[in-house]
C-alpha cells in the first residue's frame, strides 16, 4: 500500500467516525429533551400532591397553630 492510500483511508475513517458521532449526538439530543419533559411532569405532579396535602384541613390547622404559636412567642 502506498502512503497516499493509507492517508486517504485514515481520512475516510476519521470522516466516517465524525458522521457516526454526529448521528449519535442527534439521537441523544432528543433523549435529553424527553428527560427534561419527564422531570418537569414529575415536578408538577409532586407540586399538585403537595398543594392538596397542604390545603387539607388537618395540615392547614396544624400550620395555623404553629404560626400562631410562633407569633405569640415573638410578641
Amino acid at each position: 500500500m502506498s502512503r497516499r492510500t493509507i492517508r486517504l483511508g485514515a481520512r475516510l475513517q476519521a470522516r466516517w467516525l465524525q458522521l457516526a458521532g454526529d448521528a449519535r449526538d442527534r439521537r441523544e439530543a432528543g433523549m435529553t429533551t424527553a428527560e427534561y419533559a419527564v422531570g418537569t411532569l414529575a415536578a408538577v405532579a409532586f407540586a399538585v400532591v403537595l398543594m392538596a396535602v397542604v390545603k387539607s384541613g388537618a395540615v392547614k390547622s396544624a400550620l395555623t397553630g404553629i404560626i400562631e404559636s410562633a407569633l405569640s412567642v415573638a410578641s
